[in-house]
């Protein structure tokens, strides 16, 4: 008689998340929502509904995770980013203002919430936020987020040269600093209260002065 295979933790049927992938999950919504550091190793394997044998045998550190959840939150950035601009393609002023208001978009937010992610809310920018907490000397963390924030300026500076813009460096760089501020104007004023409200129009204002 044939033995039946020893069921294991990891292998999981094919319609339950792997335990990687559950770990993975779980440090996103718990990072996002309460801060790397203030979020332990046994937080995150409790949340995933597994142990701490079962994390370290995934991720050998936490480190490990912190990076993956980085680079997970800027490849789902970027597919934001094309889907948002496709729309007005040719047309990087139209391009600018849509990503702009894609910064106050709380029905994307719900949207991510039906798909199955706990962030059900907006804490800023997850890279932002964890540049604050990488230590000076994490180069391997600090440079995820350094490349992140480098990559959105080029590509703000880009659109600003395809608009005809006077300077457009220096109305890139006026646009990244207008949409960082915005990030975190909405913890203070939640519910798009507050000066968030009028990202837009300050967008508008700065190409419009910088097309004159």
């Amino acid at each position: 008689m044939n033995a039946k295979p020893v069921a294991t933790e990891n292998a999981a049927p094919a319609d339950k998340p792997r335990v990687r992938d559950r770990i993975l999950d779980a440090a996103c919504d718990l990072f996002y929502r309460h801060g790397i550091r203030a979020v332990g190793v046994d937080a995150i394997a409790n949340e995933a509904g597994t142990n701490k044998m079962s994390f370290y045998r995934s991720f050998p550190s936490k480190d490990d995770l912190v990076a993956e959840y980085l680079t997970d939150q800027e490849r789902e950035y970027w597919a934001r980013w094309d889907e948002t601009i496709a729309p007005y393609a040719g047309d990087a002023r139209r391009q600018v203002e849509a990503l702009v208001a894609s910064d106050i978009d709380l029905a994307w937010l719900r949207a991510k919430a039906i798909e199955g992610c706990k962030c059900k809310t907006s804490r800023g920018c997850a890279l932002g936020n964890a540049a604050v907490e990488i230590p000076e000397d994490n180069d391997r963390l600090g440079d995820i987020v350094h490349r992140y924030k480098t990559e959105i300026r080029r590509r703000l500076r880009k659109l600003a040269r395809e608009m005809g813009a006077s300077d457009p460096d220096a109305l890139g760089d006026a646009l990244m600093l207008l949409r960082e501020g915005g990030y975190y104007t909405r913890l203070t004023f939640p519910n798009n209260t507050g000066p968030i409200s009028a990202i837009v129009k300050a967008a508008r204002a700065l190409i419009d002065a910088h097309l004159e």
